[in-house]
């Protein structure tokens, strides 16, 4: 029996990307990773080795650094939506054009120096097909802790449970969030600053029951903002995953001291993994 292609994509990923704007005042430092796929008719690459119709990889690499040359650009969104354009345009068989970026922080010290701020970052997708664009910025790795007013009791109990309920813990998280906007013409720099600002603020504020009651509360700050002027109509959406990385009490009483809970062993595994998709309730005449 003879194969059916039903789905193919290629690209170009971990293309590295630092630019340096150089102003007479300050200099501007953007360090990113980019990574292109393009989807469409390009199966007779598989079946037959037709190249006919393949945009080089190589060239999508040059074209990163060609259009950072020739398109200064402040936000990253920006940048994905001038690469997704340009190579939907360019290659006519492409049915979609994917573009990820990934932006590395630095920290500004003086006019000229920089410090690497950890290992948040800051990241966007833009896909584009023949019919429109969707763009989703975000982050990855923004390292939070609360050391009181976290809690995790009444959960259901069976002959292998062992862990006992407590009225307040350590809640350790490393928090990546994706959002979707609803529009392509945005101060996207401005939005991400401000959709950081209240996740945090949530999670400061918050008295938690478990990491689901947080990770609720994060997302309800963005799309709701109750505490914070209002949602950001900007947001249509927005995805969180919350890893629950562990602070397990030692028990120094064994050693002869006064155990106040003041002491405890962080672990990295095994650990829960709490995720959830929000968008503001649809009245019933909205899909």
């Amino acid at each position: 029996m003879p194969v059916e292609l039903i789905g193919n994509g290629y690209g170009k990923s971990a293309v590295r990307l630092v630019t340096v704007r150089r102003h007479q005042e300050k200099n501007e430092l953007k360090d990113i990773t980019v990574a292109i796929r393009l989807e469409g008719d390009f199966g007779s690459a598989y079946s037959e080795g037709d190249n006919s119709r393949v945009l080089p990889t190589d060239t999508m690499k040059n074209t990163v650094y060609a259009f950072a040359a020739e398109h200064p650009f402040d936000d990253i969104e920006t940048f994905g939506l001038l690469l997704s354009d340009h190579f939907l345009r360019e290659s006519p068989p492409a049915a979609s054009a994917r573009v990820e970026l990934t932006e590395h922080l630095w920290e500004r010290l003086d006019p000229h120096s920089f410090r690497r701020s950890g290992g948040e970052r800051r990241t966007a997708v833009v896909t584009r097909t023949r019919d429109g664009v969707c763009v989703t910025a975000g982050i990855e790795d923004l390292v939070v802790m609360k050391t009181s007013r976290s809690a995790f009791e009444g959960f259901p109990r069976d002959r292998f449970t062992t862990l006992p309920e407590t009225p307040d813990r350590l809640l350790a998280t490393s928090v990546s969030a994706t959002w979707v906007y609803a529009r392509q013409d945005l101060p996207f720099g401005e939005l991400w600053l401000e959709v950081r600002r209240r996740l945090l603020e949530a999670f400061a504020e918050h008295d938690s029951r478990s990491v689901q009651h947080t990770l609720h509360a994060m997302g309800e700050a963005v799309l709701e903002g109750k505490e914070s002027g209002g949602g950001m109509a900007e947001v249509e959406q927005i995805h969180l995953a919350m890893p629950n990385i562990h602070h397990i009490p030692v028990d120094v009483s064994r050693f002869g001291l006064d155990d106040r809970r003041e002491v405890f062993v962080a672990t990295t595994e095994p650990f829960g993994l709490i995720e959830a998709t929000m968008r503001r309730a649809r009245t019933s005449g909205e899909r």
